[in-house]
């Protein structure tokens, strides 16, 4: 029930309770939600809303030949023994065909990077072919971006954050990985670029990607810094690898108890890197690459820390097309000829006068209301009756009249009467 309320009231849930919503991801979504949850958490779900039947557009297209047989020779690689991807004419590996292919449509200076293979299968085993390629587009472009370009230079930068937040957190494996001249492209590359899914048992992969499309790339530092300490970080394990190749095939053969999903995941998330280590460790090293390499270019703030500043930015757009009277812009289309009729459009100084009229209307409106409110209000207190319950009344006696003397009596003592008025 709490995946079904939060799921319907998304945006509430977002603006005012992300923090249960990062908890909820931690202890993993429910297989059954996954499908719904992950295109609402990297934003998916709103960009398909913004952009109706751009698939199925984007899916007729007929792409670059050049691309599509590249695609075709890396399907059948993508999860062999998954009974999805079993045949070639099967549903599986046409519907990865037909979202890579849909991709390079929609990018086409990015093309197909092989890495997206695995990425693209491990959400179409989740979710229907259109949800799944909006999910692509979101990790490419908001997750990730500049990780599948052809330069790649975002992946290079993260290698370099990487062994600077591996030479705070274990400086002898640091060391030692130095010492042999093991470099971070050796082992981060596959690691970042395909999502820890050729590397990791595949229910702790769902776990990461769970945690991943909540908090960002940071689950992706804190996974390889746990794999590297798991691996290489004990002196006996370090004593073991001579070289490079025994360091590598080390980090590769890690026990599998050590792998599974809740003791994996409690180390990941009790990491002690924040999303401030990263971008702090991210500008120094940015500087030094600028420095000694001139021509590259990337920069790390189109990069987006999780699904809350997903939802932000989207609000954020919308806020903006909304206030310049423009619709949201689709990524790609396929130009049509449309005959219409000549139809008069208002200018913008006509639309913003017609808003400013608008609005003192609803002014004066306002005012009347309240000027019927206190009127109406003012009459019931006028016509309104005593209230006398719960209050106490004290009864005076009634005066008494003056004494009047008699000589009447025994003894001829006097005696008062009292006389009523």
């Amino acid at each position: 029930m709490k995946w079904l309320d939060m799921t319907v009231h998304w945006e509430k849930t977002m603006s005012r309770r992300y923090k249960k919503v990062k908890l909820l991801c931690r202890k993993g979504i429910p297989s059954s939600w996954r499908a719904r949850c992950w295109p609402l958490l990297c934003g998916a779900q709103a960009a398909m809303d913004r952009n109706p039947l751009k698939y199925q557009e984007l899916d007729r297209a007929a792409g670059d030949p050049q691309w599509i047989e590249t695609i075709e020779k890396d399907i059948h690689r993508q999860f062999p023994f998954h009974e999805m991807f079993l045949s070639p004419d099967g549903h599986g590996q046409q519907g990865l065909l037909r979202i890579l292919k849909a991709y390079t449509v929609y990018r086409p200076e990015e093309g197909y990077c092989q890495a997206q293979g695995p990425i693209a299968a491990m959400l179409l085993m989740q979710m229907p072919a259109e949800q799944a390629f909006w999910c692509l587009v979101q990790i490419c472009e908001r997750y990730l971006p500049g990780y599948y370009s052809p330069e790649m230079e975002a992946v290079q930068l993260d290698g370099e954050v990487f062994v600077a937040l591996l030479k705070k957190v274990c400086p002898a494996v640091y060391k030692h990985l130095k010492k042999h001249g093991v470099g971070p492209l050796l082992y981060v590359t596959e690691w970042f670029l395909c999502l820890f899914t050729r590397t990791l048992p595949f229910p702790t992969v769902l776990r990461i990607w769970d945690a991943f499309l909540s908090e960002g790339v940071k689950v992706l530092f804190r996974t390889g810094l746990v794999l590297i300490r798991l691996a290489l970080g004990s002196s006996e394990k370090l004593k073991q690898c001579g070289g490079i190749l025994e360091t590598l095939e080390k980090m590769r053969s890690i026990p599998s108890q050590l792998l599974q999903e809740e003791v994996f995941m409690t180390e990941v998330h009790n990491l002690a890197v924040s999303d401030r280590d990263i971008q702090r460790t991210c500008l120094a090293q940015l500087a030094k690459m600028k420095k000694s390499r001139p021509e590259f270019k990337y920069h790390p703030g189109a990069r987006l820390p999780g699904a809350k500043a997903v939802f932000d930015d989207q609000q954020l757009r919308q806020v903006r097309w909304h206030d310049n009277d423009v619709l949201p812009p689709a990524g790609f289309s396929i130009p049509t000829i449309v005959v219409e009729e000549v139809t008069t459009h208002k200018t913008k100084e006509e639309r913003k006068r017609e808003r400013e009229e608008l609005k003192e209307q609803c002014k004066r409106d306002a005012a009347l209301q309240q000027e019927i409110k206190r009127r109406e209000g003012e009459a019931k207190k006028a016509n309104k009756k005593p209230t006398t319950r719960g209050k106490t009344f004290h009864f005076q006696r009634k005066p008494q009249a003056p004494a009047v003397e008699d000589q009447k009596g025994n003894g001829g003592s006097l005696k008062r009467y009292s006389v009523p008025y």
